[in-house]
């Protein structure tokens, strides 16, 4: 066995060298970090360090759960990531199909271009074009959409209510665009022969996509879900954070586990270290749950799709 994985190195080496920049970052970067998990255990303080610091035990966690926070910012992140996850799914999905229908290339590269660009910008940049949208006096539409419809305008960055519909429309402006590329990619390597097999059938053009271009695509969709689902307790700290401009009134509808766990590193006292960690460690564990659980559901209906 040995022999054969010196011969396996020695045959492949210069593809799997092309692993080694990954590999450190991934050792630097995620695993030699694991280490501070203990963090989460432990009543840190900054003149002892990591080591030196007393364990607590679970009190970090019971501080956590037994705040009201904890039950806000567990529905706040499932509850946007299901809508993000699955309405992103659609709209991923039915970009790429659109964008793939499109005939003249100029124009096909030129509204590739267009719905990518958001992907780019920094959520700094996102959250200043929602506030000239929102801004209180100054804003587009308490300025100019609201008197129109003869409406007063709104206090927008004071009203919880409205955020979930603020936030979710900004997601899908700025991730729908490129969450199509590998859609379109998927799509790009179906075999046309299938198509002119289908026109010569009679098939029109919506009755191709219904019965080729969407199985076909079938198995990347539970790839990139499994996936996603494994990343259900996090959540885009830029999209909750930026764009509200971190307003406190607006904590019900905004606050997800990584504002949470900056908010409580940013707090006065080394005790928010502990509990910032204990937050930062059940994110992981559920999310690694998710992944087994979603991965293992698959596999039991289809294990041919299953991520392993």
């Amino acid at each position: 066995m040995k022999k054969n994985f010196i011969k396996d190195i020695k045959k492949n080496g210069p593809l799997l060298s092309m692993c080694i920049p990954g590999l450190i970052f991934f050792i630097l970067f995620h695993y030699l970090p694991m280490f501070g998990i203990m963090i989460a255990f432990k009543q840190y303080r900054y003149d002892l360090g990591i080591w030196a610091s007393p364990w607590n035990g679970i009190k970090n966690f019971e501080f956590m759960f037994s705040s009201p926070d904890a039950w806000i910012i567990t529905r706040n992140t499932i509850a946007y990531n299901l809508v993000f996850i699955f309405g992103g799914l659609v709209l991923n999905v039915a970009m790429a199909i659109g964008l793939s229908e499109l005939r003249n290339k100029t124009f096909s590269k030129l509204a590739q271009t267009i719905v990518i660009m958001p992907h780019f910008l920094s959520y700094v940049i996102v959250s200043f074009l929602a506030l000239a949208f929102l801004h209180v006096e100054n804003g587009i539409i308490n300025r100019v959409v609201l008197p129109m419809l003869g409406q007063q305008g709104v206090d927008w960055y004071t009203n919880p209510k409205y955020w979930p519909w603020i936030l979710i429309v900004v997601n899908f402006w700025k991730t729908v665009g490129y969450g199509s590329v590998v859609y379109l990619a998927g799509i790009a390597g179906i075999d046309t022969s299938l198509y002119e097999a289908a026109k010569v059938d009679g098939a029109n053009r919506w009755q191709q996509i219904r019965y080729i271009t969407i199985p076909a695509l079938v198995p990347l969709m539970i790839i990139l879900t499994i996936l996603n689902v494994g990343k259900i307790f996090n959540s885009d700290f830029g999209l909750f954070y930026q764009v509200p401009l971190n307003s406190g009134a607006l904590y019900p509808s905004t606050n997800v586990i990584s504002t949470y766990v900056y908010n409580m590193l940013m707090t006065a006292g080394t005790g928010s270290v502990g509990m910032a960690s204990a937050a930062a460690f059940y994110q992981s564990i559920v999310g690694f749950i998710l992944v087994m659980t979603t991965n293992l559901i698959v596999k039991k209906i289809s294990p041919e799709n299953a991520l392993f």
